[in-house]
């Protein structure tokens, strides 16, 4: 149960309320924000809540068993405290959300009512909209160490050791061309192999994006230049000029591990578990060696056999 301040109770008890509510964003990155529905700032837990943002929450659902609990707040963007360039860049992914209930005649008189994180975030215009999830989402999070063929570390992490701050993996690139939101060509970076940054990681450190980074959709060679493509657009556009660096990504198999990084001994994966070929394999009769017959059609770690 909540413990709730006997003088709230008091209030509430009364039937006539002075009720308000107050949300706290906790980012990753160590930023806070905070909302109110308000018609004024309240300060809630050490925390200003401002008001005449707009923010305004749905009603919530919770249940007695392990299913996610779910909620929707909405408000409206600002340039000076929640602006779009800040929701695309993800800044908020994952951020802590509090939920308060506060008499606004007395804020020091508030209960934490929920707790939560931040899912998916719609745009539209000026508003937005934004999924909150409650805290048994953790549980559905895959977690622990999983039986296959592939790698299961990150490049570069604690398990796999390979030292992404090295020359033959990162490098400086300038953008030299534009083709769309999310390709474009890049100079200094000729003397690497195509493909060496798909599934990379590409971090701006000048331009209108600089401070962001993105995952790499395709690195590749065309005509003479090295062109790159992202998973999605940046919240601000490319220009050419802008400067960013680049660290090699991994598809995880055990090949790749193997003859590109030399990492064979820390590889993370099973390589040898038969996958879904092998299992509805077949014997072909009259082949000698194998009672007759031998497998048909049969894969192990993604390679033919």
């Amino acid at each position: 149960m909540r413990p709730i301040p006997s003088a709230l109770q008091a209030k509430l008890d009364s039937g006539v309320t002075t009720l308000a509510q107050c949300w706290i964003v906790r980012r990753r990155d160590g930023g806070v924000l905070g909302f109110t529905d308000h018609d004024r700032d309240l300060t809630v837990a050490g925390v200003v809540c401002r008001a005449g943002t707009g923010f305004a929450a749905s009603e919530a659902a919770q249940r007695f068993d392990l299913s996610v609990d779910g909620a929707e707040i909405s408000g409206a963007l600002a340039d000076d405290l929640l602006s779009e360039a800040d929701l695309a860049a993800g800044r908020y992914d994952a951020a802590t959300v509090e939920s308060w209930l506060v008499d606004w005649s007395e804020p020091a008189l508030h209960v934490l009512t929920a707790r939560g994180t931040l899912g998916e975030v719609r745009r539209e215009g000026q508003a937005f909209t934004a999924e909150l999830r409650g805290l048994a989402d953790r549980l559905s999070q895959e977690s622990g160490r999983l039986y296959t063929a592939n790698c299961g570390a990150d490049l570069g992490d604690g398990r796999c050791r390979v030292d992404l701050a090295g020359a033959a993996w990162r490098g400086l690139g300038v953008v030299s061309a534009v083709f769309g939101t999310s390709t474009f060509a890049a100079s200094g970076l000729e003397v690497f192999a195509p493909g060496l940054f798909t599934a990379g990681r590409l971090s701006w450190h000048s331009g209108a994006n600089a401070g962001t980074a993105i995952e790499i959709k395709q690195h590749r060679a065309v005509g003479g230049q090295v062109r790159l493509s992202l998973w999605q657009a940046m919240a601000e556009p490319i220009a050419i000029g802008d400067g960013f660096w680049i660290t090699a990504g991994c598809d995880k198999r055990f090949a790749t591990c193997r003859d590109r990084f030399g990492n064979a001994a820390n590889f993370r994966g099973f390589p040898q578990i038969p996958g879904n070929d092998f299992v509805v394999s077949y014997p072909v009769p009259g082949t000698p060696g194998n009672g007759g017959g031998s497998i048909s059609g049969g894969t192990v770690g993604g390679d033919k056999v």
